[in-house]
């Protein structure tokens, strides 16, 4: 992923928390915003909730491998804060892609 799609600063995500809307799914909270910019941007967090780093760790690499994989569809000009929930621990790529999947499928973006 590129700098340019990484999103970083505070009052990015302040912004898409207070103005963007939200889905959840079993894994993954999504929040999205449009961003009127010829790129996407995109966030992945996962909290103290889901475990100690390692667990934590796991949890952001399984939800960047899914984003990356379903992000040739997506239409551009959105920024993304992808947020783990606890139940991701011990999950399979395979079961967050399709929990990401059913996320963006119900927001409406895809």
């Amino acid at each position: 992923m590129l700098k340019k799609n990484v999103l970083r600063k505070n009052k990015d995500f302040s912004n898409i928390y207070k103005k963007g809307k939200s889905v959840g799914d079993r894994f993954v909270v999504l929040f999205y915003r449009p961003n009127g910019l010829d790129y996407n941007r995109t966030g992945f967090l996962a909290s103290k909730k889901v475990g100690n780093s390692v667990e934590r760790n796991r949890a952001r690499r399984l939800m960047k491998e899914s984003y990356r994989k379903l992000s040739y569809g997506l239409p551009i000009g959105y920024d993304f804060i992808i947020i783990a929930r606890n139940t991701i621990n011990g999950k399979k790529c395979a079961d967050v892609e399709k929990s990401l999947k059913s996320a963006f499928r119900r927001t409406g973006v895809k």
